[in-house]
């Protein structure tokens, strides 16, 4: 069972990458003076992920170099968590911790090599571990908690934010249809004496599951903003000149 599911999701991993980038690809073949609608589409994703994360983050000399790898991110993770709510795939493959580890990995390997390649690997890691303006004292205490939050922790949280919200839909989803399911079609009298209250709650799961599929979708565009956002911050932080 475990080898057919990291099989399918694997594929999917795939699928989702290709998906973004035909649909990047598409949306930016053909620059018309008076655009399309999925030219326009594709101009205002591209703009938002430039402009409201890269450069916000990153700041006006440096954040050009990085917007290809955030907008690629971006679209990466929603086309991904979409397959999250798409009948017959149902299921998003960052539900498997695996996949946001790596996706979390790759991005901790970009930000402390920018941040090497700008300060040197020494400068690196005292941008990084020796907070500026406090006392001396202090630092022996503050040093080790620096290291552990900026170089240890910051990918374990990336990865487990993602990994848990489309977990958590994607049991949410299973529960409310299954649960709405069994008390329709195969929940009896013998399980309870008041049928009609079983089929009302099997019309009320899958009530609730519509809802929740209109929560996740909300939350899919959440998440893919937040891990860009973040990624962006982060590379930000290795090439500031200052803690």
């Amino acid at each position: 069972g475990d080898i057919s599911v990291l099989t399918k999701a694997s594929l999917m991993l795939v699928l989702g990458g290709v998906l973004a980038f035909v649909f990047l690809y598409a949306t930016s073949r053909k620059t018309a003076l008076v655009p399309s609608k999925g030219q326009y589409l594709g101009e205002q994703a591209y703009d938002f992920v430039r402009t409201g994360i890269a450069r916000d983050s990153i700041g006006e000399h440096d954040f050009m170099k990085y917007v290809p790898l955030l907008v690629s991110l971006f679209f990466f993770i929603i086309v991904n968590n979409m397959f999250g709510i798409i009948p017959i795939l149902q299921f998003p493959p960052f539900a498997i911790a695996s996949f946001a580890y790596g996706l979390a990995a790759m991005v901790w390997i970009i930000y402390n090599w920018v941040g090497i390649q700008r300060h040197g690997f020494g400068g690196y890691l005292k941008l990084q571990c020796v907070p500026s303006g406090v006392p001396a004292w202090i630092l022996p205490l503050l040093i080790p908690l620096e290291f552990l939050s900026n170089l240890i922790i910051r990918p374990v949280t990336l990865s487990l934010r993602l990994f848990a919200n489309m977990f958590a839909g994607h049991l949410l989803l299973l529960l409310f249809s299954l649960g709405g399911e069994y008390l329709l079609l195969h929940a009896t009298v013998i399980d309870s004496g008041h049928i009609a209250l079983l089929k009302a709650g099997g019309v009320m799961s899958f009530a609730l599951g519509i809802a929740v599929g209109f929560l996740e979708l909300i939350v899919i565009a959440l998440q893919a903003y937040v891990f860009t956002l973040l990624t962006a911050q982060y590379i930000a932080g290795s090439l500031a000149a200052h803690h």
